[in-house]
């Protein structure tokens, strides 16, 4: 088995593959973790205040926040990647496990996201659609950007990260899955889109009423899950799991108000697309012809690297950039010029013959690129563009002029100081044989740590339940706890036993707030609806808090009370209610969460009907709610 592993190894990593699936990954997962830091600094009261609004006990909150966001930008876009990579893994392990996030408000994809940002921190991130990239041709100015080879890297980058992030948790997903009767059903994926507090405001009810249908798609699931660590990297079946994955995880993303774990969790499928597939969508996307042929000063320092710049968001290919100085004679809209006037501004020609100079070049430049077109129509209007072109006459009248020596033509670029080049370039081509054994032992501890993760939780525990507690069995259980404990902090390893039987059985109701306003009517607080449904903002995290600690099969008063306390203080304050002059009404209603599929099941818990179980007020900072002791018995 291990020499096996030690095959496989070789052979990925022998594999050069282009970085295109990577860059993207990278980009993609610095874009959820920007739009989740957004999230948190708008829901940032309701998270990490006591009281909302009234017990700040963390105000520096929002500071940290901003420097996160500013950090997963980085990530973005690939700037500094070894920095930014690193400071945002401790910011996910700090928030996650260091604040009421972890207790309070798990965001269901916060352990997955930290795992997939300790693998990117060893994957060539850098080497597509990243600033770096730029940051290293701008090191050797004089060197013509075509020269640049298109950037490869290992097979190892692609397979690693989706066999351990995707098929270890797909299949930790699935043996959980086997012991919830809803999944053994084929309801899997219809039983949680029955429920109002997890639907999205897409009405998915066309779909969820064909019974055969949505039990196709359950089976289809457990089955794509059991098989996808073993099968995905087959040519001929990646195609398969690729659809079937984006597929499952874009249904969980429109239908579902658990949106961050669907696209969180689509990411990783560009690590899935055939390099084929990618080459095929340049042709389509790239121009096949430049549109436009911008000529610049070859001996001018700043021209280079400005068109360098250029070049590097000219992702489309529309421009094509050509020294003044060895082409301008063979185009008699140029060689009417004076070399002299050639070489004082950028200009540039269409497929039309129309020359361009100065200001009007960047703004041709910036239309002919496609997407940038907003900021060239910008840079035409009146005002705006006076200034521009007195601030780029002032610049180009100002550079230098020097002659690439030999020396300036043969500098190296800056280093790249990523892992991934550390350990899989030049360690792996130094010492390949011991590469190897280091990578597979790495990669066997932390299938150990998986293993250890879903024995614990699917056996482990259901075997503690119906079983009375051994010795034996308690030294077990302590010893994968503390295993647990540390794969979950560095790794993001955590069972994946989501909405299964012990969750939805006896889920039997829900739990909404009203308000009498001013003028004495009754209305929704702008968090759950009348019919149930969470609305938007209020899902990922928050619905976690609601849905899944506040009101659950087991109500606990204790919780219930704090989080109507924390809602009713929130949204109060966010739309302007006065709290010690408003009463809020808590609203019950009954639904059904069946483990057969039952037709319209989603609509017939829309309208069930909602009766007052209580009322919370406001005084001298201070909440008293009034609900039944034998809430659960209603």
């Amino acid at each position: 088995m291990f020499q096996s592993l030690l095959a496989l190894i070789h052979r990925l990593h022998a594999k050069q593959v282009p970085a295109t699936g990577i860059g993207l990954f990278r980009l993609c997962y610095g874009l959820v973790t920007l739009q989740e830091v957004i999230f948190l600094s708008y829901f940032n009261h309701l998270i990490f205040d006591p009281i909302p609004y009234i017990d700040v006990e963390f105000p520096s909150i929002p500071f940290f926040l901003g420097l996160w966001a500013v950090i997963a930008f980085f990530v973005a876009i690939g700037y500094r990647y070894r920095f930014s990579l690193l400071a945002n893994y401790l910011f996910w392990i700090v928030f996650v496990n260091f604040t009421s996030m972890q207790r309070d408000f798990d965001g269901g994809f916060d352990m997955f996201m930290t795992g997939a940002n300790f693998f990117l921190l060893f994957m060539p991130g850098d080497r597509a659609f990243a600033i770096d990239v730029l940051r290293r041709k701008l090191g050797t100015p004089f060197r013509h950007y075509r020269s640049y080879p298109k950037p490869m890297v290992s097979g190892l980058a692609y397979y690693l990260p989706v066999a351990i992030c995707l098929g270890f948790l797909y299949f930790d997903s699935a043996i959980h899955k086997l012991f919830a009767e809803h999944w053994r059903n084929g309801l899997g994926s219809w039983l949680p889109s029955t429920q109002p507090y997890y639907v999205s405001a897409l009405d998915m009810s066309w779909l969820l009423n064909q019974d055969y249908l949505v039990k196709a798609i359950g089976y289809t699931i457990l089955v794509f899950q059991f098989t996808f660590l073993f099968f995905f990297n087959q040519r001929c079946l990646r195609p398969v799991y690729l659809f079937i994955g984006v597929g499952m995880h874009l249904g969980i993303t429109l239908s579902l108000n658990i949106y961050p774990f669907g696209i969180g969790m689509l990411i990783f499928y560009t690590l899935l697309v055939p390099f084929s597939w990618w080459r095929g969508i340049g042709r389509v996307v790239t121009a096949r012809e430049p549109v436009l042929t911008v000529f610049y000063d070859q001996l001018c320092p700043l021209c280079n690297r400005t068109v360098l710049i250029l070049n590097h968001f000219d992702v489309f290919r529309c421009i094509d950039f050509k020294s003044a100085q060895d082409h301008a004679a063979r185009y008699p809209a140029l060689s009417a010029l004076s070399p002299e006037l050639l070489l004082t501004d950028l200009y540039a020609l269409d497929r039309h013959g129309r020359l361009y100079a100065g200001l009007d070049t960047y703004i041709q430049i910036l239309l002919k690129m496609r997407y940038a077109s907003p900021l060239g129509l910008m840079l035409k209007l009146p005002g705006i563009y006076h200034l521009a072109a007195k601030k780029y006459r002032q610049i180009a009248d100002n550079r230098a002029r020097v002659a690439c020596t030999a020396e300036c033509a043969s500098a190296a670029p800056l280093p790249d100081t990523t892992y991934y080049h550390q350990v899989f370039e030049d360690y792996a081509a130094q010492k390949p044989k011991a590469f190897a054994r280091k990578l597979a032992k790495i990669l066997v501890a932390i299938v150990l740590l998986q293993l250890n993760s879903t024995l614990h939780y699917g056996i482990l525990y259901r075997f503690k339940w119906n079983k009375p507690e051994t010795p034996a069995l308690a030294a077990a259980i302590k010893g994968s706890n503390e295993l647990i404990s540390v794969s979950q902090l560095v790794l993001g390893i955590a069972p994946h036993a989501l909405y299964l039987h012990d969750h939805f059985a006896g889920y039997d109701r829900i739990i909404g707030i009203t308000y009498t306003d001013s003028e004495g009517r009754e209305q929704w607080l702008p968090f759950v609806n009348e019919q149930g449904r969470l609305l938007a903002p209020n899902w990922g995290r928050v619905h976690s808090m609601w849905a899944n600690i506040a009101v659950t099969p087991t109500i606990n008063q204790a919780r219930l009370k704090k989080f109507i306390m924390k809602v009713t203080a929130f949204w109060g304050q966010k739309i302007g209610l006065r709290l010690e002059q408003t009463v809020f009404h808590l609203k019950m209603k009954k639904i059904e969460a069946p483990t057969e599929w039952v037709d319209d099941q989603l609509h017939k818990n829309f309208a069930s009907p909602w009766r007052e179980i209580g009322t919370a007020t406001w005084k001298d900072a201070v909440i008293t709610i009034e609900i039944p002791n034998n809430i659960n018995d209603i």
